[in-house]
């Protein structure tokens, strides 16, 4: 499972932020006042933001995957541990296993000590390179058992069924926020098809009224310019309130604002005629 650092994200949101700056500015300078400005200004958004939706999505999904390991690891130590093996000898043995991405972890801090590396040290270089928020949480519960002689059954034990619980927990909570991405789409969806209701019947019509008996000022194309704008901003925060709502997480809220976006566009570019 790949592994997604700080550095790549960085470099990936930088480089795309950019990208797609200048690809806009680019369009303001050309095309400024042309009607498929905003066109471009949406394709280019949603394309921008399509390899930030990938990183979060790959790292999101190896974070995951590292915590969902913890409990079986933590059962191995506590095995290894009943059989007389210290501490080290106990992860070391661990990495011999498969847990996922974290078996690459544990190789490479069992590398570390074999280096001349002191225990503590490799196990906090392991918590900075997994950083998850269980992995932070347990690393100094494991150097404290380590200095108190490495008897860590009754520490371990408890430990492992803590992250069950909790593991359990965050995805009964997604579970329950379920229904409420539902009626942030379902409301989405309501307000397009209001827009192109209130648009095909109300101003296309009114402005095939003489001028004196015209009820608005907007022409039929002025209001597409509004609607369009008025369901970008509806894409756009109702998709991060997506996804703080349902991962805790803004950024994940991207991809949400993406799929609602174009979907927009397209139903706005199709049904307003």
């Amino acid at each position: 499972m790949l592994k997604i650092s700080r550095k790549q994200k960085k470099i990936v949101e930088t480089v795309s932020v950019l990208v797609g700056i200048a690809i806009i500015l680019g369009s303001c300078l050309v095309f400024w006042g042309h009607p498929f400005l905003e066109d471009i200004v949406v394709l280019t958004f949603a394309s921008v933001m399509i390899p930030i939706i990938i990183v979060e999505y790959l790292d999101y999904r190896w974070r995951k995957a590292v915590d969902q390991h913890l409990p079986d690891l933590f059962r191995s130590i506590v095995q290894a541990q009943q059989t007389g093996m210290t501490l080290p000898q106990a992860i070391e043995e661990a990495a011999k296993r498969n847990y996922g991405p974290l078996t690459v972890e544990l190789q490479k801090m069992n590398a570390q000590i074999s280096w001349g590396i002191s225990f503590e040290e490799a196990l906090r270089s392991l918590g900075r390179r997994v950083n998850t928020v269980l992995m932070q949480r347990t690393v100094p519960l494991i150097i404290e058992a380590s200095r108190s002689g490495g008897k860590v059954e009754k520490v371990f034990d408890p430990m492992g069924k803590f992250i069950q619980t909790t593991l359990l927990l965050e995805k009964e909570r997604k579970t329950q926020a379920r229904p409420y991405l539902a009626i942030i789409y379902v409301a989405f969806y309501v307000f397009l098809f209001t827009v192109v209701l209130l648009f095909n019947s109300f101003f296309v019509q009114a402005s095939e009224l003489p001028p004196a008996m015209g009820m608005v000022t907007l022409t039929p194309e002025e209001a597409k310019r509004v609607f369009f704008h008025m369901t970008a901003i509806q894409a756009f925060f109702g998709g991060l309130i997506a996804g703080k709502m349902g991962e805790g997480s803004v950024k994940a809220g991207l991809k949400h604002c993406v799929v609602l976006l174009i979907t927009g566009y397209i139903a706005l570019k199709m049904f307003l005629v």
